[in-house]
């Protein structure tokens, strides 16, 4: 296996995007409510106020700065209005369906809804989404778009 995909397998596992039921997950799908962890709180909140469409009660959940990442490289933000714009560019609503915890990262898997605001979700409504989030001291300080279908283990592509 190349470094880059050794590197790159790491990383996944060190996200803990490849164990769904693993340690601290709470998992809507069978109804599991019991005691989400912090960083699941603030998700959880902050996916339901922008499916709402509140651009700017989203917001106030990161930090500054906070980087995000949505299919792009990483970008730090460092305003108020960075983070808004950047929530407003999310066209699609989303509901949290289970989140899993490794460390610091917090991955949660979304079904994405229309929600109010400018453009429209589409064809992405009931698509599937995953995020993984870094959340301190009830802020979001990193969010980053992840495979919503990432390779099982042994995979080599």
């Amino acid at each position: 296996m190349s470094r880059g995909r050794t590197a790159a397998l790491l990383l996944v596992l060190a996200l803990g995007v490849l164990a769904p039921g693993g340690c601290g997950s709470d998992d809507d799908e069978r109804g599991d409510r019991s005691s989400p962890g912090p960083a699941t709180t603030v998700i959880r909140a902050w996916a339901d106020t922008l499916r709402r469409g509140d651009v700017k009660r989203a917001a106030s959940y990161f930090a500054l700065p906070v980087l995000v990442s949505n299919g792009t490289p990483a970008l730090k933000l460092s305003t108020r209005a960075q983070v808004r714009a950047f929530n407003a560019s999310l066209s699609c609503g989303a509901r949290v369906l289970k989140t899993s915890s490794a460390g610091r990262y917090t991955t949660a898997e979304f079904v994405l809804t229309e929600r109010p605001g400018p453009g429209r979700c589409g064809s992405g409504t009931g698509q599937r989404a995953r995020v993984t989030f870094v959340v301190r001291d009830g802020k979001i300080v990193q969010w980053r778009r992840v495979s919503s279908d990432p390779e099982p283990p042994g995979t080599i592509a």
